[in-house]
């Protein structure tokens, strides 16, 4: 089983943000593959669904991003889920709108959604980094993130996410494949 969770924050005030991309790319997962909702509580939303004969469980953390970890943690320890087996999505400043990048562990770039599942749980789970650009100065990425895209970059962030969606059962197996074919498919306008 997969554990796939997307980071963001809960609430009205926080929907569609730059940090809540994570929780936008789930909900497209959770739609797309008719999962369903198995708990809901203070601390996140949990789904169950099958994507390609894989079986998965969508979280959504809803303690807020920087205690991210803590429902993270609580899943993986009650349904014994390997780090190789956990595919966590979050926002990247570091990479332009809306461009996708995996990696398996690394640091977390001052991210402390990031930060708080590491401390939980360990470094060595996959991470699917979706851009949302950077400010420019250091003193304005907190109320940078918390903002919504122009529309625009929405737009833009949208189609990634289709593709993403479209594409997500080759991160399992190749996750080379499954950027080339977001990559193919954004250059064509298909």
């Amino acid at each position: 089983m997969w554990l796939i969770c997307g980071l963001g924050n809960p609430g009205k005030k926080y929907f569609l943000t730059r940090h809540n991309v994570g929780f936008d790319v789930v909900d497209s997962l959770i739609d797309k593959n008719n999962c369903e909702l198995i708990k809901k509580d203070r601390k996140k939303e949990l789904y169950k669904g099958t994507i390609d004969n894989n079986e998965c469980l969508f979280c959504k953390p809803l303690t807020y991003m920087n205690i991210s970890g803590q429902p993270i943690r609580e899943i993986v320890n009650f349904f014994k889920i390997p780090k190789s087996k956990i595919i966590v999505i979050h926002d990247d400043l570091d990479l332009a709108v809306g461009k996708i990048k995996i990696k398996i562990g690394g640091g977390n770039g001052g991210h402390n959604g990031l930060l708080s599942i590491d401390e939980a749980i360990g470094k060595n789970f996959k991470r699917l980094r979706i851009g949302i650009g950077h400010p420019g100065s250091k003193d304005l990425v907190s109320p940078y993130v918390l903002k919504k895209f122009s529309r625009k970059d929405r737009k833009f962030i949208n189609n990634k996410i289709e593709l993403l969606t479209k594409y997500f059962s080759l991160i399992f197996e190749n996750k080379s494949l499954l950027l080339t074919k977001i990559s193919l498919e954004q250059d064509s306008g298909i």
